[in-house]
């Protein structure tokens, strides 16, 4: 099966990472033998309790210090941690039964370090062709995405919630995307809104209502893995995952 990559993107504050969590509950347990790839491509790594999984190394953990490397005149160290930057990155990749979880890190350091970042990059898209799924939790942006993780995406997910400016960040996220990234099919999640709210927008996949439980749930810090199946958030994200996933002439 060709990978399918899911790219969350919005304003802060929406639930973009409650929404990727639940997306790769309801993968993990719809598609039992498929492997997933997780990545946290937020610097405040809220992915991973989300889904109750700690990472032992993020990602820029292994660039800085191919990065600190280069700054000493240590080419030959830099050189060889860039031959090895694949297995550096299965350090950095936790899992919890069918998912693998890997966590982007904090925002690059000053300094250009373009080819280090370019080549860690080309990892990132060599490893996940080993997946059948891939779901990123992006910072509010598309331009990271394109930058520090995939440039071909297949879909992309606009979350927000039901404020003016919410609405225009998903609209200028899509005018971008539309320049820099390849991308199959674009989404929007509204969530977090009052009952009866029915917005007029391209595309949408789902509108979700306020969820006391998930709220409480992050308040105590547990996963998603902790919401049950009739909670507004996971039916949201299954109807959200099935309109996503369907076309006119089926299964994308």
């Amino acid at each position: 099966m060709e990978t399918k990559i899911f790219a969350f993107t919005g304003k802060g504050g929406v639930g973009k990472t409650s929404l990727s969590a639940a997306f790769i509950r309801i993968l993990s347990e719809t598609y039992e033998k498929a492997k997933i790839l997780a990545v946290d491509a937020d610097p405040a790594v809220g992915l991973s309790a989300a889904l109750g999984i700690e990472p032992k190394k993020t990602l820029d953990d292994v660039r800085l210090q191919i990065a600190e490397s280069i700054e000493k005149g240590e080419t030959g160290a830099a050189a060889e941690l860039l031959s090895e930057a694949k297995f550096h990155l299965l350090d950095c990749i936790a899992e919890r039964g069918n998912i693998s979880f890997l966590a982007i890190g904090r925002p690059e350091a000053a300094g250009c370090y373009c080819k280090v970042n370019a080549y860690l990059k080309q990892v990132i898209e060599g490893i996940s062709g080993n997946y059948d799924f891939v779901v990123i939790d992006g910072e509010a942006g598309i331009e990271q995405i394109n930058r520090r993780v995939l440039e071909h995406i297949s879909y992309l997910v606009l979350v927000t919630d039901g404020s003016k400016k919410g609405l225009q960040v998903i609209g200028t996220i899509r005018q971008v995307a539309e320049k820099l990234v390849t991308c199959e099919k674009t989404g929007v999640i509204v969530n977090r809104v009052p009952a009866g709210y029915a917005p007029e927008l391209p595309d949408l996949l789902a509108v979700i209502g306020d969820d006391d439980t998930q709220r409480r749930n992050d308040m105590r810090g547990e996963s998603v893995f902790a919401l049950s199946e009739d909670s507004p958030l996971y039916c949201g994200a299954k109807e959200a995952l099935k309109n996503l996933q369907e076309n006119k002439n089926g299964i994308v």
